[in-house]
């Protein structure tokens, strides 16, 4: 049995990285963190008894600690760091935000495999991951579907035949509405993603498209690839995830229907293809048609600023992260329109001063001050 640290466990990804490692069994759950459900927490806990665990507040620890006597617990940003690093082997980072980047540093440093599903890690902090996994001798491996696509189809070829990345978008809640249409879209609306099941605020990048912006930005240090040979397209069916077109014109593709279960299984299991009963295969017949967009970078004008952060580099990629973190849970609230998030991205790329190889903390210093400067101007609404 290998031995599994799991980081978000009771989100989208990590339930579903739980409901793998039960079916496959090859895996020792050692530490697992969560937030804010509790209910579910204690049920991952009775069934995979895992010997750390941590949690967001000191009373939730106290209280489960009372409960669960013989399971060591912790709260907040060191125990997340002790739960990402608790037992040699493999983390699953399924965090969502920036709270995910430091426990994956100290992962990479103690020489473990990557299983990553926390964008923010690579998007603010890439060159520093990089650079660190090299060190330290140790592989990092994407969870998200199209990255995931995209590493499965670079096996075809060595990285210097490549000529370009295609990192399709399905369009979001909002794809077939025109910019005057967005006016006053409801955060009910923006949350109905048509093809895939997840968190709230991934769903509202999904709309803005922040989120294939941040998988440019993602792709660019995962794989070594320039801007200017990452491209994205729009394909409303979500069944091509990605593709690679190498230097002879060739292009590999991977398709499956959308199911977030596969790129967990594939990671969990890599570099083995493993069969899955609950798995479907993918009738392309029955589905009969796949349908192609060129992106309209002025109808997404948030994917255009991704791709300015990402080549600025330095801190610009923790601005723009930053920003729409912010700008997106102001949505939620209700506090800002749906238009405004990007309003809100587009003056902050614009307002903070660049600066080159910044250190890890002078990016979590960039972050803080973006944060904090928009909700002094936005949280009062």
């Amino acid at each position: 049995m290998k031995n599994l640290c799991l980081l978000g466990a009771t989100g989208s990804i990590g339930t579903q990285v739980l409901e793998i490692i039960r079916e496959k069994n090859i895996y020792n759950l050692k530490s697992i963190s969560f937030g804010k459900n509790i209910k579910l927490g204690k049920k991952i806990i009775e069934e995979f008894q895992p010997e750390y665990v941590s949690v967001l507040s000191e009373a939730d620890m106290v209280n489960l600690q009372n409960e669960y006597p013989k399971i060591k617990f912790g709260c907040g940003e060191d125990s997340l760091i002790t739960a990402a690093t608790y037992a040699p082997g493999t983390l699953v980072n399924a965090l969502v935000g920036m709270v995910g980047v430091k426990p994956t540093i100290a992962a990479i440093k103690k020489g473990m495999r990557i299983l990553l599903a926390n964008k923010e890690t690579l998007v603010v902090a890439g060159d520093i991951i990089n650079r660190l996994l090299q060190e330290h001798e140790t592989e990092l491996i994407p969870i998200d579907s199209e990255h995931s696509a995209l590493f499965q189809c670079l096996q075809s070829g060595s990285k210097k035949e490549v000529n370009r990345l295609i990192i399709t978008a399905s369009g979001g809640a909002f794809r077939d509405r025109t910019r005057s249409e967005l006016k006053d879209v409801s955060v009910v609306e923006a949350l109905r993603h048509p093809n895939w099941e997840m968190g709230p605020k991934i769903t509202v990048d999904s709309a803005t498209m922040v989120n294939k912006g941040l998988e440019v930005i993602e792709a660019h240090y995962l794989f070594e690839i320039d801007y200017e040979r990452i491209e994205t397209i729009i394909h409303p069916e979500s069944i091509i995830h990605g593709m690679v077109e190498y230097n002879d014109k060739s292009i590999i593709a991977q398709l499956s229907l959308p199911d977030m279960r596969l790129p967990i299984q594939y990671a969990l299991m890599y570099p083995q293809k493993l069969s899955n009963p609950k798995f479907r295969s993918l009738d392309l017949a029955e589905l009969s048609t796949l349908t192609f967009k060129k992106m309209d970078f002025e109808r997404f004008p948030a994917l255009g600023m991704a791709y300015q952060a990402g080549k600025a580099g330095g801190l610009m990629p923790a601005v723009f992260n930053a920003a729409n973190e912010v700008a997106v849970s102001l949505f939620l609230k209700g506090k800002i329109k749906f238009l405004e998030i990007e309003d809100i991205i587009e003056e902050a790329l614009e307002s903070f001063e660049n600066q080159a190889n910044p250190t890890l903390e002078e990016i979590l210093a960039a972050d803080s001050k973006v944060r904090t400067c928009i909700l002094e101007k936005y949280e009062v609404k």
